[in-house]
């Protein structure tokens, strides 16, 4: 893909005055993980209560709407983290194929949460909920069912998932990028690379909503690819990209200050353009008016990067450039 924006860096020029690592930290990062990890517990009580998909699907609903709030968060923990608790993109099927197998063969290991981290990435997390929970094939178990029990394993997994995922952010990445800097920080040499390191996070979150959230299942005017849509079966593909876009505004605040307001008007356009999609799953896309609204609302997350870009990356010195991978 051509000419994608990334960061490079023009000069090391120092940090605006209302810059604050600390304060994103503390005062955003680490409460939307425990905001993360509670919502897996209750997940996971749920389910323990009653495994049957209708019981446990508000449930899992609040929880991923948690999950999105750090989903775009890729350093330090979250880095592989992440990959078990949200296996999406999944191109070749592998969630779908590797649930129905332990289904069809009763697996133990699908009705045994101490063993169940040994699975495939493909059978754990949000996503095999959301094939469980929401898909016809899998979703009318009964509550003696197998299917049932691996539902209570998954959001066991899940809730072990949260809790280490939030106490390795709250007892160790976090000081890794406050205490940046400090003699025996190996990791950021100096308070600007904390910075920046969330900055990039903060914009390639925003890329993965516009590229991926909205562009693979707008596909081509031709060839709309509605099933490659995010978590669609349950409704979500809209508002993961409303909440991940509300993350990224959210971050933008912590890092920056209060004052930005080409940041606060590109997310109400963002807001705008969203209340306009007509179907919160994006299954509509071949309709031409349907995908205008979509690619409308792409667009204005795309403007939400650039303002952000404006009032935050340029007093850093860091413009928008081309991607080294593509070699231009």
């Amino acid at each position: 893909m051509k000419h994608l924006a990334v960061l490079i860096a023009l000069a090391p020029l120092s940090l605006p005055a209302s810059a604050d690592t600390a304060r994103a930290v503390n005062d955003l990062i680490l409460p939307s993980f425990e905001n993360f990890a509670q919502g897996a517990q209750v997940l996971h009580q749920t389910a323990l209560a009653d495994c049957r998909s209708d019981a446990v699907a508000p449930a899992y609903q609040a929880a991923f709407d948690t999950w999105m709030g750090v989903s775009g968060l890729r350093i330090g923990p979250s880095e592989t983290g992440a990959l078990s608790i949200a296996f999406w993109p999944d191109d070749r099927g592998f969630t779908q194929r590797t649930l129905a197998r332990l289904i069809d063969t009763e697996d133990p290991t699908g009705l045994d949460p101490s063993e169940y981290h040994e699975m495939s990435i493909a059978a754990r997390g949000l996503f095999a909920l959301d094939m469980l929970l929401y898909d016809p094939a899998f979703n009318t178990y009964g509550a003696g069912d197998y299917t049932c029990g691996l539902v209570q394993t998954i959001t066991a997994d899940l809730d072990r998932q949260a809790d280490a995922l939030s106490t390795s952010w709250a007892e160790d990445y976090a000081e890794v990028l406050i205490g940046a800097g400090a003699p025996d920080n190996t990791i950021y040499l100096s308070s600007d690379e904390a910075f920046r390191a969330l900055y990039t996070q903060l914009l390639s979150g925003l890329e993965f909503t516009a590229d991926t959230r909205l562009g693979r299942p707008m596909g081509t005017f031709e060839r709309p690819r509605p099933k490659l849509a995010e978590a669609w079966r349950s409704d979500r593909s809209l508002g993961n990209v409303l909440i991940s876009a509300q993350a990224a505004q959210g971050l933008a605040h912590a890092l920056a200050g209060p004052e930005l307001p080409q940041t606060d008007a590109a997310f109400s356009q963002v807001m705008l353009a969203a209340d306009r999609v007509s179907d919160p799953s994006f299954q509509d896309l071949d309709d031409p008016q349907a995908r205008l609204r979509v690619e409308v609302l792409q667009q204005r997350v795309r403007a939400l990067y650039g303002a952000i870009e404006i009032e935050i990356g340029a007093p850093l010195g860091i413009t928008p450039g081309f991607n080294s991978q593509d070699g231009d």
